[in-house]
């Protein structure tokens, strides 16, 4: 590796790093003060209403969600507890079990939506184009694919 690229790679790693520790910040501050969940509970139910049947297996659920994967057991019992989502046993493999938004849970995800995406647009997308937004995009996904849906 050169010196040139080191720093390149260096200075979009540090942007990276600098971008996500001020925006999500924001973007829980928004979701909370607009419709009262942390981001956390809204990244869980966006990706268990995503999914096919709106459940995943514990395990999958902690490799989908983006921001707090070693707590992910711990927000499911929370949200459980809230009555947005539900746990079912897997009749296939008992060692495992199944996270489901329950109805309750899916209101408050199209509830929370729109702002969560209207922070985006602010806090994020506001400042670059759409060749710029593609190409995060694009260049952010060769480095980390998104998830395959099962």
């Amino acid at each position: 590796m050169t010196q040139s690229r080191r720093e390149l790679a260096t200075s979009a790693w540090a942007a990276l790093l600098r971008t996500h520790a001020a925006l999500v910040p924001e973007l829980d501050r928004t979701v909370q003060q607009k419709v009262g969940l942390p981001l956390s509970w809204y990244d869980v139910l966006l990706e268990l209403a995503a999914a096919p049947c709106r459940r995943l297996r514990m395990t999958e659920l902690g490799e989908r969600v983006v921001l707090s994967r070693t707590r992910v057991s711990r927000i499911v019992d929370d949200l459980v507890d809230a009555g947005l989502v539900c746990r079912e046993e897997n009749a296939a493999d008992k060692r495992s079990a199944y996270a489901k938004i329950t109805e309750r849970g899916l209101a408050r995800y199209r509830e929370a939506a729109p702002h969560y995406l209207q922070a985006i647009e602010e806090q994020f997308a506001a400042s670059l184009t759409d060749t710029q937004l593609r190409a995060i995009a694009s260049a952010l996904s060769r480095v980390v694919p998104p998830p395959q849906t099962t």
